[in-house]
């Protein structure tokens, strides 16, 4: 018979040290990826940034998959990832029009969304259908995003897309006369910031931009919960406030964005003049960006005497309509703001 000897009280406790000892070292690796990537995410704002993305990628496929459910059966004809300039799929556009088309209509020119740092022309495809299915060109256009492109490129590049659409308005089906800038989010304050350049004058000049449009080619805007004010924006709090000023280090190239050029620049509020297009602006009145950008802007170009129509809701309004509402078409309320989009449309062009 084997007998075992008993186990020294020392070996005994040890093992009974193991487990702890083992949860210390994991703790101590947490602790320690933490730092670091608290280290890293205060030198540059790539890790936030593409972990930022991630999300806003995931909701952007989501609502263009619940938008897809409304495009109507109109037939259309296609044209995807037209290349305006040479940067690859950064800069390339699709275009819809009514198969049924026998020349060129007012053409609604959409800049997508995204934070500045996410987002592609696919995200407001479906949009862009249901748009052109009431007798309209619509285009859809990408820009590179930060932090892959620093501000002002995508400014540059969406006035060679602008360009590129003057110089091929026929084989597109684009009225350059009739030429509607449009945007959601980030998207919207792009395409009031290529509105104002398009309309000012001395803000061109400040851009050393000479813009590929005239005045006279813009009929209206459609400005989707965007940000136009950047001094209020850097003023945000809680993970909001940091998802944003996050997006907009990325997108600057700076962490000091708000001090300088670029947050004086991408301010549309303060550059616009009684000249801007025509405008729709709307916001839901359960985004915070609503009040603090989309109804301060309003105002300002109400007191430009630019002409304005707005879709805003009362603070109480159930159910609270989250940012970019308006592409939730499954929501009574977004198709109320589909429906007085397209009477705007109707409204400031012709057929």
């Amino acid at each position: 018979m084997t007998t075992t000897a008993p186990e020294d009280e020392s070996v005994r406790s040890a093992k009974t040290r193991r487990p702890w000892h083992r949860t210390k070292v994991a703790f101590a690796l947490v602790l320690s990826v933490a730092a670091v990537i608290a280290i890293v995410g205060a030198i540059t704002p790539w890790p936030s940034a593409i972990l930022i993305r991630a999300v806003f990628t995931k909701g952007g496929d989501d609502t263009a998959a619940e938008m897809d459910k409304h495009v109507p059966d109109t037939k259309l004809t296609e044209k995807l990832d037209v290349a305006y300039a040479d940067g690859g799929v950064d800069t390339t556009m699709d275009v819809f029009a009514p198969a049924s088309a026998t020349g060129p209509l007012p053409t609604v020119v959409w800049i997508h969304g995204g934070a500045w740092i996410s987002g592609a022309k696919e995200n407001v495809d479906p949009y862009m259908r249901i748009l052109a299915a009431e007798g309209y060109t619509t285009i859809a256009v990408n820009y590179t995003i930060g932090p892959e492109g620093v501000y002002p490129l995508a400014v540059h590049q969406l006035d060679d897309a602008l360009a590129y659409i003057d110089e091929n308005a026929a084989e597109l089906g684009v009225d350059p006369k009739q030429i509607v800038l449009a945007g959601d989010s980030a998207g919207a304050q792009l395409a009031s910031q290529m509105a104002t350049l398009i309309s000012n004058p001395d803000y061109a000049e400040i851009m050393g931009i000479t813009p590929s449009l005239k005045a006279e080619q813009v009929v209206a805007t459609v400005l989707n919960c965007g940000v136009y004010d950047l001094v209020a924006l850097a003023q945000l709090d809680g993970v909001a406030g940091w998802g944003l000023k996050t997006s907009m280090w990325a997108y600057a190239g700076d962490k000091t964005w708000a001090e300088g050029a670029t947050g004086s620049t991408m301010s549309t509020i303060d550059w616009v003049t009684e000249d801007f297009p025509t405008t729709y602006i709307s916001g839901g009145n359960g985004d915070g960006l609503t009040w603090l950008q989309s109804i301060p802007m309003a105002k300002r170009l109400d007191e430009l005497g630019v002409d304005v129509t707005t879709l805003f809701w009362p603070a109480p309004h159930e159910p609270a309509l989250p940012h970019e509402y308006q592409f939730h078409l499954d929501m009574p309320d977004a198709q109320t703001a589909l429906q007085q989009t397209i009477e705007f449309l109707d409204a400031h062009t012709t057929r």
